[in-house]
């Protein structure tokens, strides 16, 4: 079994509150192998995000590595990279000892729906498998979700679970695509999958980011755990045994043809 707590968080425009927040759901998690945080869990979208980007070794990446070291599990988050004239969508990877492990740039930019993430953010260019907390786990970001193929890509690299964070935005059926995708990942693949949004910020409601729904899906597409809309730390346990239970069902892997 893994250990892993799903951390919903509100996201604020300052990198200071979203710090403190994401340094009390640490002290909640404490005793997971993992906590997953939300896509840009550093500020809320915006043109802000130019000028608050940070190298990783900046104070906020810092301080989540000081808070994962304090209490002894491994974090993923979003972060907006430093990385030339426009910024890097990252999300990184902290061991239990505070160390980065990894750092995935978001490969697909959210070029739809009337946003237009390219003008502020640089695409990246490779999936990131990371062992962390004792597994592989394949770095998905938000829009990446609807590209099965970058998905595939991370199970041929050794994947042994999916970690999708999200800033999702709201809509009409916008909630519906989210927990379609997250469970298709998880299906086609026969993966376990962490999939993590932002909670819904009354405060900064009218940029429409951020719908909750954080889940984990079992490697069938089953939905495990749903947060709902309400900001929360969910401790949730991944048994691998199921995996190759689910696999000797369900062998579409083994299957495959092209």
């Amino acid at each position: 079994m893994t250990t892993i707590a799903l951390c919903q968080i509100p996201v604020s425009p300052d990198p200071t509150t979203n710090l403190k927040r994401a340094r009390e759901a640490l002290a909640a998690a404490e005793g997971a192998d993992l906590a997953i945080f939300p896509e840009a869990t550093l500020t809320r979208y915006g043109r802000r995000i130019t000028g608050l980007a940070e190298p990783l070794d900046g104070p906020f990446v810092s301080g989540l590595a000081d808070s994962a070291r304090e209490h002894g599990l491994a974090v993923i988050a979003g972060v907006f990279e430093t990385g030339g004239d426009r910024v890097h969508n990252t999300a990184v990877a902290i061991d239990a000892e505070g160390a980065v492990r990894a750092a995935y740039r978001k490969i697909h930019l959210f070029d739809s729906f009337g946003a237009k993430e390219s003008d502020l953010v640089a695409p990246g260019a490779e999936p990131v498998v990371v062992e962390l907390a004792g597994l592989r786990i394949g770095l998905i970001t938000c829009y990446d979700v609807r590209f099965p193929e970058l998905a595939r890509a991370l199970v041929d690299r050794g994947a042994e679970l999916f970690a999708v964070i999200a800033a999702w935005g709201s809509g009409p059926l916008k909630e519906d695509h989210w927990v379609t995708l997250v469970r298709a990942r998880a299906l086609e693949n026969t993966m376990w999958t962490a999939a993590v949004g932002q909670a819904p910020n009354p405060a900064e409601s009218s940029d429409g980011y951020g719908v909750g729904r954080s889940m984990l899906v079992d490697p069938l597409g089953v939905v495990r755990t749903d947060l709902g809309t309400a900001p929360g730390v969910q401790v949730v346990e991944v048994d691998h045994e199921w995996t190759a239970a689910a696999r000797a069902t369900l062998p579409c892997l083994e299957h495959r043809v092209l």
